[in-house]
């Protein structure tokens, strides 16, 4: 009995894993009837439609990837848009001379004077002198000018200056600068007066230049019109 107990459980121990390999490809089989889309090592094969499914996840998050990109992108430059305005709108009040107006200068014969220029240089002059055009660099389409005129030797309108010039200053915010130079300790000549064409006031430098300064109103050049050289 005892011997037909062990046979009988030595039997059992071998059969065990013939049976247990048995069951693991009847439950293996089982399991890809019911997932055909499943390899015998179970790495999925995707069917159509989970490919599809994937591929539209992918393009989505894609999708929303760029747009989200887009908006920040664009965020950024409206912010340095929004910057640069700003500091342009803080800067255009800055008391300062923005470029030259004019150049004025003593000559014996002022009339014989612009026929040599227009003659020889090809000055397009007028009765004050000549207008040279030009355009403005941080607004292109604006026609700025610079008026070039000589003065009968000895006129008045250089006074008090003792010299044979006087230049115009083109200038942002005339009041500012002509109190900054007050306070500075500098000659202004004149009061500040405004014209169709702009305001002026007229001061003396350090070497006793005779300077005017001039905050233009450009737009009323172009509808003047007349001969510009340019």
């Amino acid at each position: 009995m005892e011997r037909g107990l062990k046979l009988f459980m030595i039997q059992k121990i071998r059969e065990k894993p013939v049976r247990l390999m048995a069951d693991q490809r009847c439950l293996h089989q089982r399991y890809q009837r019911a997932n055909p889309y499943q390899n015998d090592i179970g790495s999925q094969i995707l069917n159509p439609q989970v490919k599809m499914n994937k591929l539209l996840t992918v393009l989505i998050v894609a999708v929303l990837t760029g747009c989200n990109r887009a908006n920040i992108k664009t965020n950024v430059m409206e912010n340095k848009k929004n910057k640069t305005e700003n500091t342009q709108s803080a800067s255009d009040t800055i008391p300062k001379v923005t470029g030259i107006g004019g150049i004025f200068f003593f000559s014996d014969n002022p009339k014989e004077t612009k026929a040599w220029y227009a003659k020889n240089l090809g000055l397009e002059v007028t009765e004050w002198g000549s207008s040279f055009e030009f355009r403005n660099a941080n607004r292109p389409n604006e026609i700025n000018c610079l008026q070039w005129s000589p003065f009968k030797t000895g006129s008045e309108y250089f006074l008090p200056s003792k010299k044979e010039f006087m230049i115009n200053y083109r200038v942002r915010n005339i009041e500012g600068l002509a109190k900054k130079l007050k306070a500075n300790g500098f000659t202004v000549i004149d009061e500040i007066e405004a014209y169709d064409y702009g305001k002026f006031v007229h001061i003396m430098d350090a070497e006793g230049n005779k300077i005017e300064l001039w905050e233009p109103i450009d737009s009323v050049f172009p509808a003047m019109g007349g001969k510009t050289t340019k």
